[in-house]
């Protein structure tokens, strides 16, 4: 759930569960066609729409129509040479996606336990996903009182500093949308809540190079982050340093802020992107 990524340490995870599980016809047909392309994924050579049937138990008709629907968004292909099934393009897609995310987090790591090193405090690095950020990894504080953010957490980007830090870097038309689409959800009384407010704090961003979150998101926490970016120059990530409000006083956000974009930039390079300077 956005908003609910970054917080001092707390409790276990809540795990969700579907309700009514079997009872949707529509997340009954996803959950069949994703053990199809399950199925498919491990068969080099593709499977025979009989073979299919046999392997997931449904009817040869279920099973063609689960599959016209597949090969229809490209996750699935025909051969029509050979008469097999096998894994599309977009199933390819969604993997490297996914291999990507995998390998920005093992580079960054040791960039991010520098910074945790450096400054005392928790190191975090979020990727931008459809107009949220999403942690992927996390370096902790060695203090009692530190922030924390589960991998796979969301947040809101107009009031997180990392969310900020990849806001800065888009171009006005993407970011509107963003924000258009999401809306300026009001998370405590120091939240940006105006579209006029967050551009005139995105070009703050821009010119240092680095963007802050004083108690935007939560209360008694502050983060400072930097955004990296990807071989295009677009922005794809943040790396950020965050920390109770008692350790990281608004004195110490410009040193915060030049550690970061350092360790923004380290990043961007380590993955082969451009980084883009401070404007």
């Amino acid at each position: 759930m956005p908003g609910a990524g970054l917080g001092v340490v707390s409790g276990g995870t809540v795990t969700v569960k579907p309700k009514n599980k079997g009872t949707n016809s529509n997340v009954q047909s996803l959950s069949r066609a994703l053990g199809i392309l399950n199925v498919l994924a491990e068969a080099e050579e593709g499977h025979a729409l009989s073979d299919l049937t046999r392997q997931v138990g449904l009817a040869p008709s279920t099973v063609h129509r689960l599959l016209t629907t597949l090969q229809y968004e490209r996750y699935v292909r025909f051969d029509g040479r050979t008469g097999r099934w096998k894994v599309g393009i977009q199933a390819f897609r969604v993997g490297t996606a996914f291999q990507r995310a995998r390998d920005l987090g093992d580079i960054a790591r040791p960039y991010m336990q520098t910074l945790m090193e450096e400054s005392g405090e928790t190191a975090n690095l979020a990727i931008h996903d459809q107009g949220d950020m999403v942690y992927l990894a996390q370096v902790e504080s060695r203090e009692m009182m530190r922030a924390l953010a589960r991998p796979g957490a969301r947040v809101h980007m107009h009031c997180s500093a990392i969310g900020k830090a990849v806001l800065a870097m888009m171009d006005d038309d993407e970011m509107t949308e963003i924000v258009t689409r999401r809306g300026l959800v009001r998370m405590t009384d120091r939240t940006i809540d105006s579209l006029a407010g967050l551009r005139a704090e995105l070009a703050r961003v821009r010119e240092t190079g680095y963007a802050i979150d004083d108690e935007e998101h939560a209360a008694g926490l502050r983060c400072v982050a930097a955004p990296i970016f990807d071989e295009f120059s677009r922005p794809i990530a943040a790396i950020s340093l965050s920390g109770p409000i008692v350790r990281v006083q608004r004195g110490a956000l410009a040193h915060f802020g030049h550690l970061v974009g350092r360790a923004g930039r380290h990043v961007t390079e380590a993955i082969g992107g451009r980084y883009r300077a401070a404007s």
